[in-house]
């Protein structure tokens, strides 16, 4: 098989795990070509001099492709809108960055006339499945090689000596070797003293945290935050428009500032096993938040109830790798319809880690003072209501009355 893998096109972020892929792929697979392509979902620095690094240990080339405005706007916006969270904290940040990144790695793959794909997941990780199932939408004959599938390297450890060993350049130590992913949306830290649920996550260590703050070192004083949505998509900040990217880089300054958005949880991965991550989302744990408050007052309760359902299922297909399929496909539309007039502002008040609602507002909202008041109102008869109940309360009087009965007999 080997002999028959002359290109390989490799999904590289310049990592631990990419960064030794290269040379191990030209030593098994008789000095194949390859090419490393890096998604640019807002990582920011860490694609910094990745080009020289890339050619540097064996890549005849490298693409890095700006995704950063597809993937908010076409990925995490929607899933937003759907309300999905993993598990109650998970907001999703790596799980809907690798679909984006293995569709274009497969596009790429099919325009070079590449033999296989390759990625550096893990095989405990969800990742090799968000990755693979991807590939197998856009290419399904490409042949995929997963390294740690099948490599002799079986730690962290291990993977430093051979980078060493191969004179590849590293960005970490062995001290402080968390398993990282960044993007735009968020950053996870996992492994080390965090592989214990029982150690505390360092947040006051300096350097831990790379997207704000601890609650503890917030500011004394709240900031203010008005958020614009337009049919569930949020369109401006204090007044000001910005597209996806610009709108979750400034709340990711504002909360990170006020140390909102930090989750620490264990979590049931795809494979099976439990993990322990901690994840930075400042803003967009904001913009959940802001959302779900707009739609209080702009979304019925059965409507509301339904969405609330199907929000459990979206978190997990995105959560599984399965974006692409008709199911989330399907979803998607049920929920586009559910935004038509999920429109308005929200004002938010961020403090020490905490987002308290400051006030909310919808030319199309269905809330009516009129209606709602304790005041005397000319629009509700109270009266009504103990019709109401008498019908709502029928099966409970009946089941009374006839266990009644019975007992009697």
């Amino acid at each position: 098989m080997a002999k028959e893998i002359k290109k390989v096109v490799l999904a590289y972020s310049g990592g631990l795990d990419t960064s030794i892929i290269i040379p191990w792929l030209k030593e098994n697979y008789n000095n194949c070509e390859v090419i490393a392509v890096s998604g640019d979902v807002g990582q920011g620095t860490e694609l910094d001099g990745l080009e020289e690094k890339a050619i540097k240990t064996g890549a005849s080339k490298l693409y890095i492709e700006d995704l950063k405005k597809e993937f908010i706007e076409e990925y995490v916006y929607p899933t937003v809108q759907a309300g999905a969270v993993y598990e109650n904290r998970y907001l999703l940040g790596t799980s809907f960055a690798r679909p984006i990144i293995a569709k274009r790695i497969a596009e790429i793959a099919l325009a070079e006339g590449a033999d296989a794909i390759c990625h550096g997941c893990t095989g405990k990780g969800n990742d090799q499945v968000r990755f693979e199932l991807a590939i197998k939408r856009y290419a399904p004959d490409m042949q995929i090689i997963a390294p740690w599938r099948i490599w002799d390297i079986k730690s962290r450890e291990q993977e430093i000596d051979y980078a060493e060993a191969h004179n590849i350049p590293l960005k970490i130590n062995r001290e402080t070797n968390y398993s990282k992913d960044k993007n735009l949306w968020h950053l996870s830290h996992e492994g080390l003293d965090l592989e214990d649920p029982a150690n505390e996550p360092q947040y006051e260590k300096p350097g831990f945290l790379e997207m704000g703050v601890s609650p503890i070192d917030a500011p004394d004083k709240p900031t203010y935050v008005t958020i614009h949505f337009e049919k569930g998509i949020p369109t401006a900040v204090d007044g000001v428009e910005m597209d996806g990217p610009a709108l979750v880089a400034k709340l990711n300054e504002l909360g990170g500032a006020n140390g909102i958005g930090l989750a620490d949880l264990v979590e049931n991965r795809l494979v099976g096993m439990k993990s322990r991550g901690v994840y930075e989302t400042p803003g967009g744990t904001i913009l959940y938040h802001a959302h779900d408050v707009l739609e209080t007052i702009t979304i019925d309760k059965e409507t509301a109830r339904i969405k609330q359902y199907l929000s459990i299922k979206f978190a997990d297909v995105v959560y599984n790798g399965q974006w692409y399929t008709p199911l989330r496909e399907a979803m998607s539309a049920f929920v586009t319809e559910t935004q038509k007039t999920v429109t308005g502002d929200v004002r938010l008040k961020l403090y020490k880690g905490n987002i308290i609602n400051a006030g909310v507002t919808s030319p199309y909202t269905l809330y009516d003072e009129e209606v709602a008041t304790f005041d005397e109102d000319d629009v509700y008869d109270q009266k009504d209501s103990a019709g109401f109940i008498n019908l709502f309360g029928l099966p409970i009087k009946v089941r009374a009355k006839l266990e009644q009965k019975r007992g009697q007999q």
